[in-house]
């Protein structure tokens, strides 16, 4: 019985590690975003439909910076570097809302077609978008569902739009969520956030790796 058990494991390990590079690879080239879409859809593609072997998000995730590292090869960090810079000028743009950068851009995994994704936070509902009404910056309003806590859900304002051939995405949160960030989709720990001064200060301390890649 232990031995069939071992191989049982064994055979259940395999399956999650083939589900999560193939989700990976879904995600980097497919331009899938979502880590559930991600994984059915790799499980569907493998057939495999035992929802026991469904890799965690946060092994996707380390199969996404792997796939990027091996078949992405300068690309990928250009991009990445692209996008902080931008993430920053954006984020200086609107200091008033004390802005706060999220996901991939922060995390290390965006590619070409990530936008850079930005928590802004005002009590004024719409402060936003008058701000960018009056800066004369064209944007499509929609909506975002975000997991304040493991008992709390919301749906937030999503203001998108395009600057320097790049994509952003703001979600705007009240000013209360800034003590507490809202749950991540990969592992449902608090997002990590960076202020503009986090990232500018990230960026500082990787020319050496960026400049390599860029020669």
């Amino acid at each position: 019985m232990p031995r069939a058990r071992q191989h049982a494991e064994a055979r259940a390990r395999e399956r999650r590690t083939r589900l999560a590079h193939e989700a990976a690879r879904l995600m980097a080239e497919g331009g899938i975003r979502d880590y559930r879409q991600a994984k059915r859809k790799a499980a569907e593609r493998l057939g495999i439909h035992d929802d026991a072997s469904l890799p965690r998000n946060r092994e996707i995730e380390e199969a996404l910076r792997e796939y990027q590292r091996l078949f992405l090869g300068q690309r990928q960090p250009r991009d990445l570097r692209l996008r902080r810079e931008a993430a920053l000028q954006a984020m200086e743009f609107l200091a008033r809302f004390q802005p706060r950068l999220v996901g991939p851009v922060l995390e290390g995994t965006a590619d070409a077609s990530t936008p850079v994704s930005v928590q802004l936070f005002s009590d004024d509902a719409d402060a936003v978008a008058r701000f960018l009404d009056e800066a004369g910056i064209p944007a499509e309003s929609r909506s975002r569902r975000l997991r304040l806590d493991r008992a709390r859900e919301a749906e937030v304002p999503l203001w998108l739009f395009a600057a320097q051939d790049l994509h952003f995405e703001l979600t705007v949160l009240p000013s209360v969520a800034l003590r507490q960030a809202p749950l991540s989709n990969v592992d449902e720990k608090p997002m990590r956030r960076a202020s503009a001064a986090q990232l500018r200060q990230l960026l500082e301390e990787e020319p050496a790796e960026y400049d390599a890649a860029g020669s």
